[in-house]
């Protein structure tokens, strides 16, 4: 059953024009994701990435303020040429109705992310951020520089950091470029 599903969204991504970047599925090989949350400067926040049973990634933890810290994310380091009639990442997701945001570098070595916000209702469903309006930020703080405007993609993340103590989950089917 879960291979016809696979199959359908497969077809579904050519009829809407959508290019898959990555989907989950029971062969996703996990630990091709890197786990960073805030005890990279002291804080003590915890998360995981796991393939539940339906074959979805599972982000999910704990964010703490404790000792400044605040955040937790996953990440995951691509080679994506941008095709310039794409204008779109495109995310099947089920949360929990909490603040997300996706990040974008356009080259690993980059100190800043480019980042969209994205809020969940509870339910699967699927998100459109516009590309041109991911906005640069570090360490917080937005940085007064171009919107994303690369040719590439070297990294992608899934980060929440909503300045409260919270538990969190985020269900990941699919992460395409529209």
């Amino acid at each position: 059953m879960k291979y016809v599903l696979i199959l359908l969204t497969l077809s579904l991504f050519t009829k809407l024009n959508i290019k898959k970047i990555y989907i989950f599925s029971p062969q996703t090989k996990i630990n091709e994701w890197r786990i960073v949350t805030d005890d990279v400067m002291g804080g003590i926040s915890k998360s995981s990435l796991v393939l539940n049973d339906a074959g979805h990634g599972e982000f999910s933890g704990f964010v703490s303020l404790a000792n400044n810290g605040g955040f937790a994310s996953i990440q995951w380091n691509s080679n994506i040429k941008l095709e310039e009639e794409k204008k779109f990442i495109v995310l099947r997701v089920k949360g929990d109705g909490k603040r997300y945001e996706f990040r974008l570098k356009g080259e690993i070595s980059q100190s800043e992310s480019y980042v969209h916000q994205f809020y969940t209702s509870g339910e699967w469903e699927i998100i459109k951020l516009e590309i041109s309006q991911f906005y640069p930020q570090f360490r917080g703080r937005k940085l007064n520089i171009p919107n994303f405007n690369f040719e590439n993609i070297e990294q992608l993340s899934f980060l929440i950091a909503n300045n409260q103590e919270e538990d969190f989950k985020l269900l990941i089917d699919w992460i395409s470029l529209e």
